[in-house]
């Protein structure tokens, strides 16, 4: 067979994925896969509901970031190891960008996370066309944990109302929630 012959095809499978793992897939592989599957979906379900609160949106988008992403990780990307949808991080970051914006829950607050989360799929969806997921390589370990970190206490600053029963006016910022 010429080279010719045999780029489309390398293009394709670089496209998707499964192209080129599909032919090892068997039926004892599919029921491990399948297994693995379910036993994901028992874990990621609700964890995505209570990502979708963290985020200030209504419970079933949690159903919806928890199922979609794994699809299309799964159809089109090159790991089999990714783990794929929604982050406490993410959804902290998203409830602290749009709650000063619009009440969290509201029509406005989803139409605006939807906008976010749209273009931020777009952004990656970009960068891993250039393919530069490589320089995730040169971010330290200490931003990461950075990063962690202050993503814990956003976290805990936003939920102080729920834990004490107290009032917290709506986008406050962390050190007058953590000093009022």
């Amino acid at each position: 067979m010429s080279i010719a012959a045999t780029r489309p095809a390398m293009i394709a499978s670089r496209l998707f994925p499964p192209l080129t793992w599909w032919h090892r897939v068997t039926p004892a592989t599919f029921k491990a896969d399948l297994i693995a599957g379910l036993t994901g979906a028992i874990v990621v379900l609700p964890q995505g509901v209570a990502f979708a609160a963290i985020a200030g949106m209504p419970p079933v988008y949690g159903l919806y970031a928890g199922m979609v992403p794994a699809i299309v990780a799964a159809l089109f990307g090159s790991s089999w190891h990714l783990v794929s949808g929604p982050t406490t991080a993410a959804s902290i970051v998203l409830f602290s960008l749009l709650s000063p914006l619009a009440e969290p829950g509201s029509a406005a607050y989803v139409s605006l996370a939807l906008a976010l989360t749209f273009l931020v799929g777009v952004t990656q969806l970009f960068l891993g066309l250039l393919r530069l997921g490589v320089l995730v390589n040169f971010i330290s370990h200490s931003v990461v944990i950075g990063f962690t970190s202050g993503a814990a206490l956003l976290i805990a600053a936003n939920q102080m109302h729920h834990f004490f029963g107290i009032s917290i006016p709506q986008g406050s910022d962390f050190i007058p929630v953590m000093s009022g």
